[in-house]
């Protein structure tokens, strides 16, 4: 019995207690305001969120070492690409066909801002920020910024594919009263 007893005094001594991430750390403060937010910190994370992350972070990889043809081979048989003022391009094959840059010609970059999982586990999306870089015919740095989003499926073989990435150019800087406020 006093065993039990000094087991149940111990349990709620540790509950009462802070866990880690309630621990503030020395030297650490809140991050600003208009900062990007931080995944880790994000209270919604579950292993679906966690999962879509790691894809983007493996696509991204992929693409910055191999460029368009490796950008191509993440999309499934019936993906489709969305860009501003473009017609869509579907399929894998017609996406491989418009995706032929090398990475010393054009590095796209990208960082994911959010991701959720379907409820049955086997589709998502992503969103977040990219960048392209390359260089115009005069060997000026060329830059374009914007907003993607990725549909994720999991394929029947267990692997999961892009369906769908549409991407929009940041547009120019808009009134005060067109922003969404922070």
């Amino acid at each position: 019995m006093k065993r039990i007893l000094l087991l149940a005094s111990l349990l709620l001594a540790i509950c009462g207690m802070p866990s880690r991430a309630q621990m503030p750390l020395p030297g650490i403060t809140d991050p600003p305001p208009d900062a990007a937010p931080n995944p880790l910190a994000d209270p919604t994370v579950n292993a679906g969120k966690v999962e879509l992350f790691g894809l983007e972070a493996r696509f991204a990889a992929d693409v910055a070492e191999h460029g368009g043809k490796a950008f191509a081979a993440w999309f499934a048989d019936d993906g489709v690409v969305l860009s501003n003022g473009q017609a869509p391009v579907m399929g894998r094959a017609a996406i491989e066909k418009a995706s032929r840059w090398l990475p010393s010609d054009y590095q796209l970059m990208w960082s994911v801002t959010d991701a959720v999982m379907g409820p049955s586990g086997d589709m998502g999306y992503t969103w977040g920020h990219f960048e392209g870089h390359s260089h115009d015919a005069h060997g000026h740095e060329r830059v374009v910024e914007g907003r993607y989003m990725t549909i994720w499926r999991k394929q029947k073989d267990g692997n999961w594919r892009v369906v769908l990435d549409a991407g929009a150019e940041e547009p120019a800087e808009s009134p005060d009263c067109c922003r969404l406020a922070h």
